[in-house]
């Protein structure tokens, strides 16, 4: 159990990430919650067949829907399949929707799902309290990047 990952370690598998929120917002908070799916959609994001691409929740009658999370059919189920795009319940405990709610409140913050994964057998996903970057905080975190890496060079290198 030495060379194994943390995830591993605990059943996790994660299914699809966000790549462009990263990219995109600035990340200011996360929470796990457990998202509620019928029968088919389980199949299907058990395949791998999920798009995070322009998602994002909100807060509707004291509860948390994830909305344009695209999952695909679920070939045997033919006629039983689910919509592609419906909103999905994010169960979250009262305090944390207050939370977030509280702080997706502020001005300019938006709540964006980061991956979607298995725990324990259990569907979850990440959800992050976001602010927008502007283009500039864009190339300053590419630069930043690049001297991070610069400097991991050279360490490298006098080891």
């Amino acid at each position: 159990m030495a060379g194994k990952e943390p995830a591993a370690k605990e059943g996790i598998k994660i299914i699809a990430t966000n790549r462009k929120a990263r990219h995109d917002y600035e990340v200011l908070d996360s929470f796990e919650a457990g998202i509620s799916l019928l029968g088919s959609e389980v199949k299907a994001v058990r395949e791998g067949r999920v798009t995070l691409k322009d998602s994002y929740a909100v807060v509707q009658r004291g509860e948390v829907f994830l909305q344009k999370v695209h999952i695909d059919h679920y070939s045997p189920a033919s006629r039983f399949n689910h919509e592609l795009e419906r909103p999905r319940k994010l169960l979250l405990h009262r305090w944390e929707i207050n939370r977030l709610l509280g702080q997706a409140q502020q001005k300019g913050l938006t709540m964006v799902p980061l991956k979607i994964y298995f725990k324990r057998g259990r569907a979850k996903v990440e959800l992050a309290l976001v602010r927008g970057k502007k283009e500039y905080d864009n190339r300053e975190s590419i630069a930043k990047r690049d001297a991070d890496r610069a400097i991991d060079r050279e360490l490298r290198a006098r080891q």
